[in-house]
């Protein structure tokens, strides 16, 4: 282990020492100077160029330390060790002491991210597109019997992934980016006539008995309910 300092230049006051310790044999330590160290180090700031530096240098310090031979008092001192010298939180420092006395070693693990795996693919997908656009795309349990007996009764074997698929699968494969960029569906509004407050002149067709009423609200009237006139219309 080194120790380097830094001191100003030209200046007649007390230097102020930043001290930088190299992990370099930092792992032969004996408990007793590790004890010392600790004691000592309160003002040290510790740097490692990388992570891949920093776990090979907790394999040597375990291996050396002989830390699964140790006892309680002793691992706890070598625990607040890595910890000063790594710069690694508590946790972090007893995955990387668990990961020891599992495989003997400390390594970087890779990420892998957990994924579903893809049941449907994208030829599924335009399969399904291409049925919709023949029936009109139907609902979806309806769709779920055609592709069952594309398969099972007509033996055609594009439908092998489809023919087991459910029918609320069918609206989220609908809702993908490979649906929509092969099948695009444009529905004009449909209006509704709703004959409300239409005045016209009834058509009786020339039988009798047909009336028309008009009817005016006049406001409440002394805390009474509006009342409201009606003005008779017959056609004979």
């Amino acid at each position: 282990m080194f120790l380097t300092q830094d001191e100003p230049e030209g200046v007649e006051s007390p230097p102020c020492w930043e001290l930088i310790v190299s992990m370099k044999n930092g792992e032969r330590l004996s408990l007793e100077q590790i004890r010392t160290f600790l004691a000592a180090s309160e003002e040290f700031r510790f740097e490692a160029n990388n992570r891949e530096e920093i776990y090979g240098w907790v394999t040597r310090t375990l291996v050396e330390q002989e830390y699964g031979g140790q006892k309680r008092e002793a691992k706890g001192l070598l625990r607040s060790y890595l910890g000063k010298m790594t710069g690694l939180s508590r946790a972090q420092v007893t995955r990387l002491i668990g990961q020891y006395l599992e495989s003997g070693m400390v390594k970087e693990r890779s990420y892998r991210r957990n994924r579903f795996s893809i049941q449907y693919q994208a030829v599924d997908v335009e399969l399904l597109a291409a049925v919709d656009e023949a029936h009109e795309r139907l609902s979806g349990p309806a769709t779920q019997k055609i592709v069952y007996r594309e398969f099972y009764d007509y033996g055609d074997a594009r439908y092998q992934r489809l023919a087991t698929i459910s029918a609320p699968h069918i609206y989220n494969l609908r809702k993908s980016r490979e649906y929509r960029e092969r099948r695009i569906v444009f529905q004009k509004t449909r209006p509704v006539k709703v004959t409300i407050g239409e005045r016209r002149r009834p058509d009786p067709q020339g039988r009798p008995g047909y009336l028309r009423i008009d009817t005016v609200h006049q406001g409440d009237w002394r805390a009474s309910r509006g009342c409201t006139t009606s003005m008779p219309w017959t056609t004979r």
